[in-house]
């Protein structure tokens, strides 16, 4: 299959399953909104079934480019502060195992991703094939206070990792800044065969604002072939 071929079948998986998600919406919900291409696809959706359907909803956006999203697309924003349970977060992940345990922070937004998805009744997850792996071994994006660099860098070293601090890509720009003002690291494990145990690891490590190993209660729904398929374990 062409490379062409190949993006543009991604693309549509990609299309497919946020769509799908979008339509879990109902009147009158708060939903959480995630960040990412795939998600990206489910805000459009949901700010058109506004436009058509007139149904009422509030968002509460997971980073700035989930918020400015929502924004063009319709979709009218609130805050956790002003509706602290939420009915539904709707959002992606960079891999997902059999045991529906995900990493996630590529776009260094896990942070409110993760609180998002910890106040939502219900916590769907929407990827393409390419994300479903038979064991987690992307590296764990980290957002850590500035001040706390070398002793978490250190600590991960005595848990069997190597953390590296995310630069920006153009020369000399320096380290990439969190929405929140932090530095983002990635740490790498390898193959991650205890995600639970991880998860506990690094949420004991002082420094680490949150991580990207998500082991909490999700949904996970697979774009593949043009068909939407649910993960279960």
């Amino acid at each position: 299959m062409a490379v062409d071929k190949i993006k543009e079948k991604r693309e549509l998986d990609k299309k497919i399953v946020g769509e799908f998600a979008a339509k879990l919406v109902k009147d009158g919900m708060v939903i959480g909104l995630g960040t990412g291409s795939t998600t990206a696809y489910a805000i459009k959706k949901i700010g058109g079934r506004i436009r058509r359907e007139k149904i009422s909803v509030l968002g509460i956006a997971t980073s700035h480019q989930a918020e400015m999203m929502a924004l063009s697309s319709g979709i009218p924003l609130t805050t956790l502060e002003e509706h602290p349970v939420v009915d539904l977060t709707i959002d992606g992940a960079d891999q997902v195992d059999p045991n529906l345990h995900l990493i996630k922070g590529g776009g260094g937004a896990h942070t409110k991703e993760k609180i998002v998805a910890l106040a939502s009744k219900r916590f769907v997850v929407v990827v393409d094939e390419r994300k479903v792996v038979k064991v987690l071994s992307r590296a764990v994006p980290l957002e850590i206070l500035p001040f706390a660099r070398a002793f978490v860098e250190k600590q991960i070293a005595r848990l069997g990792g190597s953390a590296h601090l995310r630069m920006a890509k153009a020369e000399k720009a320096g380290p990439i800044i969190s929405d929140n003002g932090n530095f983002i690291v990635d740490a790498d494990f390898g193959e991650i065969r205890d995600a639970k145990k991880l998860d506990l690891d690094l949420n004991q490590i002082e420094g680490i604002i949150a991580h990207g190993v998500f082991t909490i209660k999700n949904e996970v729904y697979i774009g593949k072939n043009g068909k939407v398929v649910q993960l279960k374990k």
